[in-house]
């Protein structure tokens, strides 16, 4: 009866081990599925925010693309403006160039008609632009250009 209580106690303690074994196994099997699980959710996770990131960078995208259109735009209208303005500019500058060249042709011809009138007569019917304050060269400043 020794032998077999001895018997029947390492009998069922290799069925207790296997048994342990078995419900550690299954734990084992249960804690790597429910890790799977943890990292698919994780990885699932990461997959979304990455996408949430990537819609929200081509928003900003479209709109800094817009902004740059715009202000291209802006910076055409401006230049050819510019143009506009230069040309306008030479060609003031010419004009005013003519005109001074014509005062000096006048004050010119003013003295030559002084200096040949020995008896002082009035030479404003013969020289009508006469008058001193017409005489001088015309000065362009940025304060009177906004005149005309």
């Amino acid at each position: 009866m020794a032998s077999s209580t001895g018997t029947s106690s390492t009998s069922p303690s290799q069925d207790d081990l296997h048994l342990l074994m078995e419900l550690r196994r299954k734990k084992r099997k249960q804690s790597n599925r429910d890790s799977a699980r943890r990292s698919r959710m994780r990885k699932q996770k990461h997959f979304d925010d990455l996408t949430e990131q990537l819609q929200s960078l081509q928003k900003e995208n479209d709109l800094i693309s817009n902004q740059l259109n715009l202000t291209t735009q802006h910076y055409l209208k401006l230049h050819a403006h510019n143009s506009i303005l230069v040309a306008q500019k030479t060609e003031l500058a010419q004009t005013l160039h003519s005109f001074n060249h014509i005062i000096k042709l006048i004050n010119d011809t003013n003295h030559y008609y002084h200096h040949r009138n020995d008896n002082k007569t009035n030479n404003n019917f013969i020289i009508p632009m006469h008058a001193p304050f017409l005489n001088h060269p015309i000065v362009a400043t940025a304060d009177n250009m906004c005149l005309w």
